[in-house]
């Protein structure tokens, strides 16, 4: 769920929009053109379907749906992954060769939206009360900016928490009745956590989910204080509740898990019993190739509540590029993209839940227990961002965190630094 940089490539870009209109090669317009006599290419960004074989079967599915209403038309994906999704927005903005469908992810919208790069979707029938009937209601603020819904969600990516029932009734602790506020959750770790003879912590009593990034941990577990990291697009973490969840995370580090922490297979240390308890993310594979499933059996899985009880959601969003010569045919493709069996598809492909009603239900949620236990809390999601300089200071914010949480600053003037530099 972790985005990459090229932001400042992509912000330089913005300040050609104006400049770049007329220069690079796009088709005519066909917006008002009956969809039977449409013809041009439409331009697809999208991280959605990995650039495998069966991401470009997939793809080609989507393509060939669209292409019964629109016969005419060519479609040309561009298989971004969110580590140069930036870089190739900006480069499209600066060669005055717009994407007509953009694929991007929770946290984006505000930035996009407020840099006029997206198109408003109440144009194309879309509003608030659709996102609720047809998908997860929770993922409205996720698509919208200043009232209006610039994206239709495709994929949740979500997280959970997790606890070994083995470790618990070694501790002397009761796995059905699972700590879920940070006040609990503390009190059980620091029971859970084993040493050596010289004090190394040799099991980590609850795994915050990145080595070194608090970011997301952080906006999660403050939203379980009824606290969202935004409103109203309004910094909302430099204060009480916000110094208290930050406060809560440096009295976890090198206390109930050493700093920096992985293990050598990138797994969430709960599910290969290196924690007692610990972030995990929206799946599990329970076969021989993955954990197996005696790891599995000795899972359960809980969410965090310290007031409020919040499921970390990232995914897929898809927009209409506000300089689309071909917008109607664009909606028409996210139509198609959004079919429930072309989603299930890719939700496959990027072992994501299925962002509409009823995902519990989704063929995905079903092919393992901790993807069923996400897709039961998305009517609950939080999500990180809200501002519209998001993306140009989240990698400020990950880096003061962490200073915090190491004791190189105070947590307070953190907090009122990073609040001021949002807007």
């Amino acid at each position: 769920m972790r985005r990459g940089a090229g932001l400042a490539v992509l912000v330089a870009a913005v300040g050609l929009v104006a400049s770049a209109c007329g220069n690079g090669v796009i088709d005519k317009s066909t917006d008002g053109v009956p969809p039977a006599e449409a013809t041009g290419t439409l331009r697809v960004l999208l991280p959605s379907f990995p650039a495998s074989n069966d991401g470009r079967k997939a793809f080609a599915k989507v393509a060939e749906d669209f292409n019964k209403k629109y016969p005419k038309m060519k479609v040309e994906p561009d298989y971004a992954t969110y580590g140069n999704l930036n870089e190739k927005i900006s480069t499209s903005i600066a060669a005055g060769i717009p994407y007509d469908v953009m694929v991007t992810g929770v946290g984006w919208i505000q930035t996009f939206a407020s840099k006029r790069l997206f198109a408003d979707l109440g144009d194309y029938g879309v509003t608030a009360d659709t996102i609720r009937d047809k998908s997860i209601g929770a993922l409205i603020p996720s698509a919208s900016y200043d009232g209006k819904i610039y994206a239709y969600p495709l994929l949740a990516d979500a997280r959970a928490a997790a606890l070994r029932i083995s470790a618990f009734k070694e501790a002397g602790l009761d796995p059905d009745k699972p700590p879920t506020s940070m006040a609990e959750i503390k009190v059980a770790a620091e029971k859970l956590t084993k040493r050596d003879a010289n004090g190394t912590i040799t099991r980590s009593g609850f795994d915050l989910a990145a080595p070194t990034s608090f970011r997301q941990t952080y906006t999660t577990l403050l939203a379980s204080t009824g606290t969202p990291l935004y409103k109203d697009g309004q910094a909302n973490y430099s204060n009480e509740k916000g110094l208290e969840t930050l406060n809560w995370l440096k009295s976890m580090i090198n206390n109930v898990q050493p700093y920096g922490q992985q293990n050598a297979s990138a797994q969430p240390l709960v599910l290969t019993g290196d924690a007692a308890m610990g972030i995990v993310g929206g799946a599990v594979d329970c076969s021989e190739k993955g954990v197996g499933q005696a790891n599995c059996d000795d899972l359960k899985f809980f969410r965090f509540n310290s007031g409020t009880e919040v499921e970390f959601v990232g995914g897929d969003l898809a927009s209409i590029g506000s300089r689309s010569r071909h917008k109607e045919a664009a909606w028409s493709f996210i139509e198609s993209l959004t079919e429930p069996a072309t989603v299930d598809a890719i939700a496959k492909l990027n072992r994501k839940i299925p962002a509409y009603k009823d995902a519990v239900n989704s063929p995905q949620a079903q092919s393992n227990p901790l993807s069923k236990f996400v897709a039961g809390g998305l009517e609950l999601a939080i999500y990180e961002g809200g501002s519209a300089n998001w993306l140009e200071m989240r990698a400020n914010f990950d880096a003061q965190l962490t200073q915090a949480v190491l004791g190189q600053k105070d947590p307070a003037k953190v907090l009122a630094n990073l609040a001021g530099q949002s807007r």
